[in-house]
Parts: C-alpha cells; sequence; structure tokens
C-alpha cells in the first residue's frame, strides 16, 4: 500500500513562508541590524560592566514588563487575526487587528512616558555608554512598533472591507510576520537591557 498516497494532497505540498516574500527580506534585514546593535552592546558592556549595572538600575522594569506583555498579547490578537481570515471571517479579522493595534498604542504611551521621565531627570543619549544604547535602541524599536501599527491598520481596513478571504490573505499574513518581528525583537531587548547584569 503506498502511504504517500493516501494523505491529503496539502501534504505534497512544500511548506512556505506566511505572506509575501519581500516582507522576508526585510524582516530578515532589520533582524541583521538589531543583531549588530546588540552585539555592540554586549561589547560596551562587557568593558564597563559597573556602569552598566548601575545605570540600569535607574530603569523601570515593571514597565518594561507590562510592555512586554503588552506586546506578547497583541502577537496573540495577530495570530486569532489570521486565523480568522483562514477561515473567511473577514471582520473578525479586522476586530482582531485593531486589537492588536489598541495595544501596540499601549506600549506606545508607556514608553513615551518613560522616556519623558529619563529626559525630566536630566539623562540623554550623551550621559554614559548605557543610556546611548537604552535611547537609541527603544527610540528604533519605538518606530518599527509605530510602522507595525501602520501596516496593521492598513491591513484592517482593507479586511473590513472584504479585501482579502479565506482562499486570498497573504497581506494578513505579510503584516502578521512584521508584527511578530517587532515583538521578537521586544523580547531579546527587554531582558539584554532592563533585567541582566
Amino acid at each position: 500500500m503506498n502511504i504517500a498516497a493516501t494523505l491529503p494532497a496539502s501534504h505534497d505540498q512544500p511548506r512556505t513562508l506566511p505572506g509575501d516574500l519581500a516582507i522576508w527580506f526585510f524582516i530578515f534585514a532589520e533582524l541583521l541590524v538589531f543583531g549588530v546593535f546588540f552585539l555592540a552592546y554586549a561589547f560596551a558592556r562587557a568593558r564597563n560592566v559597573e556602569l552598566f549595572d548601575a545605570s540600569q538600575l535607574q530603569l523601570d522594569r515593571i514597565s518594561g514588563a507590562i510592555n512586554t506583555a503588552l506586546l506578547i498579547s497583541s502577537s496573540y490578537f495577530v495570530v486569532r487575526a489570521v486565523d480568522r481570515i483562514r477561515h473567511g471571517a473577514s471582520h473578525a479579522c479586522a476586530g482582531w487587528l485593531v486589537a492588536a493595534m489598541t495595544l501596540g498604542g499601549a506600549f506606545l504611551v508607556l514608553k513615551l512616558t518613560e522616556f519623558a521621565g529619563k529626559f525630566a531627570a536630566g539623562i540623554t543619549m550623551s550621559t554614559n555608554t548605557f543610556f546611548m544604547f537604552y535611547i537609541g535602541l527603544g527610540f528604533f524599536h519605538f518606530m518599527h512598533v509605530v510602522l507595525g501599527m501602520i501596516i496593521l491598520g492598513w491591513v484592517a481596513h482593507k479586511a473590513w472591507r472584504g479585501g482579502y478571504s479565506a482562499a486570498n490573505h497573504a497581506g494578513v499574513e505579510t503584516g502578521a510576520s512584521y508584527w511578530h518581528m517587532v515583538d521578537l525583537v521586544w523580547i531579546v531587548l527587554f531582558p539584554l537591557i532592563y533585567v541582566m547584569h
């Protein structure tokens, strides 16, 4: 008996990356840039551990942890959006994307509050090497969250208008892939900057 012949047709098809291939080139390029920044941070920290440890104590870990929870939850909402569009529920897909954007907006507000507190205390990128990385990496990631929200907003609008279907939803997967990248970077950034000694 030919076992391969009894499998559903979907098992015979090669697995592909979700969404548009172009977004994956962009994601890999972005991850490479963040990776270089993370390596530079690790190198600078190794050369001045005491300064980095002392400066790190001035950060609000609770705020960072809340932001981590916000982004992880938003990624779950994006997963739900993709699931809904795969079942042809375009309005539900749009609703989940709006929920993800809401959490992304909460992340931005909390991050801006955190930055404002540091600036009010006289801390800038020129304060020391640690705060150069903290503000630089934080702002770079902040802008990626903004771009991710713009992408999700566009995808949600198109989904609400019926622009995607169960058979044709690559745009939703493309937006979701970018958002997951933004979340992944924060999951590395939070312990690296806020927690690790």
